[in-house]
């Protein structure tokens, strides 16, 4: 009889950590669901949804940053919000400002002022944090829907958070803005495989904070990304025209008004709306109205919503 060669430890933990792997992509695999034959209506070609992450100071106080990242943080308070405002209105653009809850004590003006224009009033955490305790969480959500409702007369139905998708199903929110599975919008579900909703990506290179703001994420110096507006422009046409090409294309374009709403990225992001107008079949939709048209269409199949 021929004796079995001893097992060699490293190969044996690498078999498990593949089994494990492949345990965990299945695992990922049954709570999402993309929309395969997803389409939009007669005429449209391509979804663009403009999104703004209406911080101000918060995120900034909430990385313990010195005082003068917190001052760039207010000027998108005071000045920022407002030149995307103007900018959306004059290019009859409806854009989703996703909001903390903390935000419409300190700048309410404006943003009265953006859902007067029909723009979309969206959570985004109370003060950019996501606290642990299940009871935390559900009443920074609530807080945030009172505030936004006392602001526009209604609560929101999106957010962009990190919050546990049962409390942000119980609070009536349809959409997230914030995962990055798939180019389209697509369904996501807990770890039970329950409290879906839908999901509507974006991804850090359609974000302008990492390309515009010097100490994005409290990042050393040798890792500054500071670019020149045009070349940005350049990057973001280019991924609208991939998307417009391969058809039924979806772009979600996050923006801040500390970041953004400086007059020359303004002004340029005018240019950038205007030469996408050009082409026959773009839609302008807050993420609202995008995520009622997809899950009265194409409501999930493998999930329950």
């Amino acid at each position: 009889m021929t004796a079995r060669p001893p097992q060699d430890a490293g190969a044996a933990n690498t078999d498990d950590d593949g089994r494990a792997a492949a345990a965990a992509a299945r695992a990922f695999e049954a709570r999402h669901e993309t929309l395969d034959d997803f389409h939009y209506p007669d005429g449209i070609r391509i979804a663009v949804n403009f999104t703004a992450d209406f911080d101000a100071m918060l995120f900034r106080r909430a990385l313990n940053e010195p005082p003068m990242q917190k001052a760039k943080g207010e000027f998108g308070g005071r000045v920022g919000i407002w030149r995307l405002i103007e900018l959306f209105d004059a290019h009859g653009v409806k854009a989703t400002f996703f909001t903390p809850g903390r935000i419409c004590e300190l700048y309410p003006q404006s943003l009265r002022a953006a859902a007067a224009s029909g723009h979309e009033l969206a959570d985004h955490m109370w003060e950019h944090l996501t606290p642990e305790s299940d009871e935390l969480q559900r009443d920074h959500i609530e807080r945030t829907a009172a505030a936004l409702a006392e602001i526009c007369g209604e609560r929101p139905v999106g957010t962009r958070s990190y919050y546990r998708q049962a409390h942000l199903k119980d609070a009536g929110h349809l959409y997230n803005s914030e995962g990055t599975s798939s180019r389209l919008p697509y369904y996501a579900a807990d770890e039970k495989r329950e409290n879906c909703l839908l999901i509507l990506p974006f991804h850090y290179a359609i974000d302008d904070a990492q390309f515009y703001n010097f100490g994005w994420l409290k990042s050393e110096p040798q890792a500054q990304r500071l670019t020149d507006p045009e070349r940005i422009m350049d990057m973001w046409w280019s991924a609208f025209e991939q998307q417009y090409a391969l058809g039924n294309g979806y772009l979600n374009i996050c923006l801040h008004p500390f970041v953004s709403g400086r007059a020359l990225r303004t002004r340029l992001l005018g240019q950038l709306i205007e030469r996408m107008k050009e082409k026959p079949g773009v839609w302008f939709p807050t993420c609202a109205q995008l995520a009622r048209y997809v899950l009265a269409e194409f409501p999930p199949k493998s999930l329950k919503f």
